[in-house]
């Protein structure tokens, strides 16, 4: 499945890992995401905290994705994929795996587009995000909460119904419609010095990570993982990638590892990755909660979490953006009950 999803990709940047050649998106491949899907997404609010601006010490930009389609940032990547499809590769569907988020993406886009598309879900994935994949008609397959488990069912689904494979963060397309969110954080504030953005399977890292650094290359694009969950940072430290081990951190979008093609933008794009702890994570969630009036899941409170605990050096009067992926979060199960 993996090598057929390489061999069949085409990019334009050269990049050598191992035995395999990459080619990662540029700045221009965001542009042209952006221009594909203007019209099917919301170009996001960005919200202000005095309140959070005197805890930090610095003025802080929240790029709302919450408020996007299907509730998250993965809408963006989901429709410049779904998008992007010959008529060829659509004609039977678009299948992927995922824990909610970019499942409900893939599901919507389709939609739009008026093709079939299959899910595999993890068992454990939160009801509130089963729901809505359900309810934009998409079909649905289960499996063990292990990545393993994902790939080998959605290999099956492949196979069974011929529909074209679409990874949730490993691929060109998705990284490009990820980084739009940034090109518009940027082209309403161009003064911004930091950016801030959770890492899970890479993609909203890599895009915002390639967008600061084609349209403003002193930007600083800082990833944040939840400690028990680092496999970036630790592919980052290494610099060989690291697999995922610890699928139980509350911030459940971030429960993937990275992808090569990931591994390899943020090696070449990223400044640094910073780790936070569960429960500076489920504090950093209920402070936004209480004090900005305003749902964010718990995979991008942990951004919000590493500015809160002084994980994120020489901040002080700086410009700083925190990318706020998504808020679609299962009311009975919220983690501070």
């Amino acid at each position: 499945m993996l090598i057929d999803y390489h061999a069949k990709c085409i990019f334009n940047f050269k990049y050598q890992s191992g035995n395999i050649t990459l080619n990662l998106p540029t700045l221009s491949d965001i542009q042209q995401a952006e221009s594909r899907i203007r019209e099917a997404v919301h170009r996001t609010p960005v919200l202000r905290s005095r309140q959070v601006d005197e805890r930090t010490g610095c003025r802080v930009y929240f790029k709302c994705e919450n408020f996007q389609r299907v509730g998250a940032f993965k809408f963006r990547g989901a429709s410049n994929a779904v998008f992007s499809l010959s008529e060829e590769d659509s004609k039977n569907g678009v299948a992927t795996h995922s824990s909610g988020n970019h499942a409900q993406a893939i599901a919507l886009a389709a939609k739009m587009k008026n093709i079939p598309a299959y899910i595999v879900m993890p068992e454990n994935s939160p009801e509130v995000k089963k729901r809505a994949v359900a309810g934009y008609g998409a079909e649905i397959t289960f499996c063990e909460p292990t990545q393993q488990a994902r790939e080998e069912t959605l290999e099956k689904v492949v196979e069974n119904t011929g529909s074209t494979f679409i990874h949730p963060y490993n691929d060109p397309r998705i990284i490009a419609g990820q980084g739009t969110s940034a090109l518009e954080l940027l082209q309403d504030y161009p003064d911004t010095e930091i950016i801030l953005a959770p890492v899970g399977g890479g993609g909203l890292a890599s895009g915002t990570a390639i967008a600061a650094c084609g349209m403003k290359p002193e930007v600083k694009v800082i990833g944040c993982e939840p400690e028990i969950a680092d496999d970036a940072y630790l592919s980052f430290k290494t610099g060989e990638l690291q697999p995922s081990k610890n699928t139980q951190t509350v911030a459940d979008g971030l429960r993937t590892g990275l992808g090569e093609l990931t591994f390899a933008c943020l090696q070449k794009h990223l400044h640094s990755i910073v780790t936070v702890s569960e429960e500076e994570i489920v504090s950093a969630m209920r402070y936004i909660w209480e004090r900005m009036n305003i749902i964010i899941e718990a995979s991008c409170a942990v951004p919000v979490a590493a500015l809160f605990n002084d994980k994120i050096e020489d901040v002080k009067g700086k410009n700083v953006a925190i990318i706020i992926t998504g808020g679609n979060v299962d009311l009975d199960h919220l983690p501070w009950e």
